[in-house]
């Protein structure tokens, strides 16, 4: 049991010096990957919503021909 402590215990001290080492984003940074995070899903959502409304007309056209 008193090997298995140590390792924890080195895993914790080692996982937080790593994280000393990590070079985080500004806010400005973060805000600016988040905004375009957003406005990409947006426009992928948009992407697909003109896509289904096309395939829809597409296929209500197929449907009065056979008809």
């Amino acid at each position: 049991m008193h090997i298995a402590n140590n390792a924890l215990f080195r895993y914790l001290r080692e996982s937080k010096e790593e994280l000393g080492k990590v070079t985080w984003p500004t806010r400005h940074e973060t805000n600016k990957y988040a905004l375009i995070v957003v406005l990409i899903s947006v426009g992928i959502g948009v992407f697909f919503f003109l896509l289904d409304i096309a395939f829809n007309q597409g296929l209500s056209a197929l449907i009065n021909l056979a008809s």
